[in-house]
């Protein structure tokens, strides 16, 4: 019987899982109400959170691999349509549970409910979070294993300990969103956290015995920052990423984007003379400005004897992680060969007509349709395998059942971004080094025999990498960085997987028709919610118009604070204008006005 974990809650330490607890495959029911709570968990600043069932931090799903889930979603947020995406998760055959707005369903507005029902059938360590504008950072969002009888690594270890990272903001999501997509910010600089976090909390001890072996699952629910992990005088055998496992591999620091997990055992000493401590430190290189009195670093303990001090973690002169690119998959499955479709993405931030920063696929920022693309492909039936009918900014790709696919990604910023594939993990056959370019495909390192798979996979600074799956879960899986800034600013792409075939196999729920009837949101025809000209796109969403030509963003910040600049001058003339008249002005002015020969009144 799988773990039914709805009210436990880890914000306190850790979660220590005894690995043989779980037998047999279940139907495991969960009913959650989406609430708002106050909370504080970096001790500087009460705001508002979302919340399930009236608490955070979020529930843990503690699953076993063949599980079916139900969730019985109701929105009692009051102001915010919200939905749950199950990151990592394949969701074969019931792509209609996927989560994203405006991909796979519509939003659950306040009052309606949604439930998500499918089975999982893959191992390893996973997360759930809000797929709608922004949400997750404000909260709704937590972690998810999937325990596998048969791990190759069942055995080695004694317990499990999950830590969960993150980034945290003090202020809500829809303001810092208004505030980073507007013309008062030309270039695009992401708003910095305030804090970090472990286990939602810091300050975090994780209590050990010696001479046992833990599994330490590790997931980074972050928005925005990636972080360095390192544990002071012991190494991490890395077995897993992103549900993968892996071939042993040594690590003394591990490097995790937002959204990327590790799964690695840690053996403790003998002796218990010493605590240690570990550290999540947030990348600077991310930040466009470091703000003054940021604390980059939360520290926890590993504590084998808790009448012992806790030390201040060392000062390191340099980072220096693993490199997840030389893991190999456990399974042994080869590189994938003869690929039949390649999905050239060339990225780029940049600005629009509004002036606002924007982030680019092959010039095309996405924008929400006003049909759910899972609805559209539905619902048009032939026309479903024509690009056309899901819109000019869905960044839409139609695929072909069973074929190798081959994404090249160019990174044209010089940022790291981490990209998240629905639907599939994939090969990472190639990571170039920053300031590389875009890739050639006749001028590359050797592809790797065994590529490296997982789910999430970070781009270096104006670099690129090369990625490939197969097409076997027909769905509507999107493809975007993982940045939840750039999610909301339209890195984003589509891809719509064999079609035809959904429209055999695919039945939408009662519910999932229900909630988009309750939000007034169109549910069939293509993107622009036409039934009858499906090639007609009139009325659909779009992105705000290009720049005129010649305009920059350096020439939007000088033609800003021109603005203000004149704004300012205008304020302190009617300040001035408005002001009483002293007797030495008046005087003065009497008497160039007499000196004129004019007459005073």
């Amino acid at each position: 019987m799988a773990l039914s974990l709805s009210n436990f809650l880890y914000s306190s330490l850790l979660l220590l899982l005894p690995f043989g607890l779980i037998t047999d495959a279940a139907t495991v029911t969960f009913s959650w109400n989406v609430t708002w709570v106050r909370t504080n968990p970096d001790g500087k600043f009460e705001r508002p959170t979302m919340g399930i069932n009236n608490q955070w931090p979020l529930p843990l799903l503690n699953i076993t691999k063949g599980d079916n889930v139900i969730i019985n979603v109701n929105n009692q947020l009051g102001n915010q349509s919200t939905s749950f995406h199950f990151h990592g998760l394949f969701m074969n055959g019931t792509t209609e549970m996927d989560g994203p707005v405006g991909a796979t369903q519509c939003g659950i507005p306040p009052g309606s409910s949604f439930t998500y029902n499918f089975t999982i059938d893959q191992p390893g360590t996973y997360w759930y979070h809000a797929h709608q504008r922004g949400q997750y950072p404000d909260g709704l969002r937590g972690p998810l294993l999937v325990n596998d009888l048969e791990s190759p690594y069942l055995g080695q270890y004694d317990e499990e300990v999950l830590l969960t990272l993150s980034d945290w903001y003090h202020h809500e999501m829809p303001g810092l969103i208004a505030k980073f997509i507007s013309v008062a910010n030309p270039t695009g600089a992401e708003p910095v956290p305030d804090s970090a976090l472990i286990n939602d909390t810091q300050n975090v001890t994780v209590s050990v015995q010696p001479g046992r072996t833990y599994l330490f699952r590790m997931v980074n629910m972050g928005a925005f920052a990636s972080q360095y992990f390192w544990i002071e005088g012991h190494t991490m055998t890395i077995v897993e990423v992103d549900g993968v496992y892996t071939e042993p591999a040594e690590a003394s620091m591990i490097y995790l984007t937002a959204a990327q997990r590790y799964s690695f055992l840690l053996t403790t000493k003998n002796e218990t003379s010493s605590n240690f401590a570990f550290i999540a430190s947030m990348d600077h290189d991310l930040f466009d400005k470091v703000p003054k009195g940021l604390n980059s670093n939360t520290t926890g303990w590993l504590v084998y004897d808790s009448n012992v001090e806790r030390p201040t973690p060392a000062l390191l002169d340099a980072f220096d992680a693993f490199d997840d690119f030389n893991l190999v998959p456990q399974d042994g499955q080869k590189l994938l060969v003869d690929v039949n479709y390649i999905m050239t993405l060339d990225m780029k931030m940049n600005n629009l007509g509004d002036g606002a920063n924007y982030a680019f696929f092959n010039d095309v920022t996405y924008v929400r349709p006003k049909v759910p693309t899972l609805y559209t492909a539905l619902s048009t039936g032939a026309s479903a395998t024509d690009v056309t009918v899901y819109g000019g900014n869905t960044n839409a790709f139609v695929l072909a059942k069973d074929e190798v696919i081959e994404i090249v990604l160019n990174n044209d910023d010089p940022g790291k971004h981490p990209f998240h594939l629905h639907g599939h993990n994939f090969q990472a056959v190639l990571r170039s080094d920053e300031d590389t370019g875009f890739y050639d495909p006749m001028n590359h390192t050797a592809f790797p025999a065994v590529p490296m798979r997982r789910d999430t996979f970070w781009v270096k600074p104006n670099g690129h990498i090369v990625l490939r799956f197969k097409s076997d879960n027909p769905g509507v899986w999107l493809f975007h960085c993982h940045i939840e800034w750039h999610v909301n600013s339209g890195l984003v792409a589509t891809i719509v997987e064999a079609p035809l075939e959904m429209q055999k196999t695919i039945s939408i729920p009662s519910d999932h028709w229900q909630v988009c009837r309750d939000s007034q949101t169109p549910y069939a025809g293509n993107a622009a919610g036409n039934t009858v000209d499906l090639l007609d796109l009139t009325g659909e969403n779009k992105s705000p118009a290009p720049l005129p030509a010649g305009f920059t963003a350096k020439g939007i910040v000088a033609l800003v604070f021109s603005i203000i600049s004149a704004l300012l001058g205008i304020v302190v003339i009617s300040w001035y204008g408005a002001a009483p008249i002293g007797t030495s002005e008046l005087q003065s002015a009497e008497k160039r006005i007499a000196e004129a020969g004019m007459e005073v009144k």
